[in-house]
C-alpha cells in the first residue's frame, strides 16, 4: 500500500509540474541583484527542460524514454553513436517520420520531426539537479561545442525543441512555448547565465 501511496504522489507531482505555464520574463524584474534573477531565470526554465518532452530524448542511459511517465522506449532502441540516430537496423527513421503521425483505431501518436535523435550522452539530464544541467549547458566539452548564444539560438529557434509544445496525440506538452523559452534563455544569458547552486 505504502508503495502504491507513493507512486500516485509522484504521478500527481509530475502530472502538476506538466500543467504549470512559464512565468514571463517581466515577472523576474523586480529581482534586483542580477546573479540571484539569473538563477530564478534558469530554475523557470527548468520547468521545460526537465518535463517529460526533453528528458525522454535527454537520457544518461543508452535508452529513449517516451510518454509522459518517462518509461523505457518500446520496442527497446539504442543511441546507436554521435549522431543518436539508432543503430543499423533500428534507426529512430525506422519509425519515426517527419512528423507526428496519428494511430489508426487507438489513442495516441508516433512523434516526428526531421531529423529525430537523441542529445548526445553528455547532455543527459535525467537525474541531474537544475545547477548540475546548467553545468553542463555552460560547458561546451559537454553541450556539443556550442556558445551561450548557440543555446539561445537551439532553444529558441530549434525544430526538435519545438516539437515540445506540438508532441502530438497522448503527450502533455511542454509548459508556455517555444518563444517564452527562447525569451528565458536570453534574459539568463544577459543576466550572466548564473547556475543555481
Amino acid at each position: 500500500m505504502k508503495v502504491i501511496t507513493i507512486a500516485l504522489g509522484l504521478a500527481l507531482a509530475a502530472g502538476s509540474a506538466m500543467a504549470q505555464d512559464l512565468r514571463p520574463v517581466s515577472e523576474f524584474e523586480g529581482i534586483e541583484n542580477e546573479a540571484d534573477r539569473s538563477v530564478a531565470l534558469f530554475e523557470e526554465m527548468t520547468k521545460v527542460i526537465q518535463h517529460p518532452r526533453c528528458l525522454n530524448c535527454h537520457p544518461v542511459s543508452e535508452n529513449p524514454r517516451q510518454g509522459d511517465d518517462m518509461e523505457i522506449h518500446h520496442p527497446i532502441v539504442i543511441r546507436g553513436g554521435q549522431a543518436g540516430m539508432g543503430i543499423v537496423g533500428m534507426e529512430c527513421s525506422t519509425c519515426h517520420s517527419a512528423s507526428n503521425v496519428s494511430f489508426t483505431g487507438a489513442e495516441g501518436s508516433i512523434p516526428g520531426h526531421e531529423p529525430w535523435h537523441l542529445a548526445p550522452a553528455s547532455m543527459g539530464w535525467i537525474g541531474l539537479t537544475p545547477g548540475e544541467i546548467c553545468a553542463q549547458l555552460k560547458d561546451p566539452a559537454r553541450n556539443g561545442d556550442r556558445s551561450l548564444e548557440d543555446i539561445h539560438d537551439h532553444n529558441a529557434n530549434d525544430g526538435l525543441v519545438g516539437w515540445a509544445w506540438d508532441p502530438g496525440e497522448g503527450r502533455t506538452p511542454a509548459p508556455g512555448s517555444q518563444a517564452e523559452f527562447g525569451d528565458l534563455t536570453r534574459a539568463w544569458i544577459d543576466t550572466g547565465a548564473v547556475c543555481p547552486s
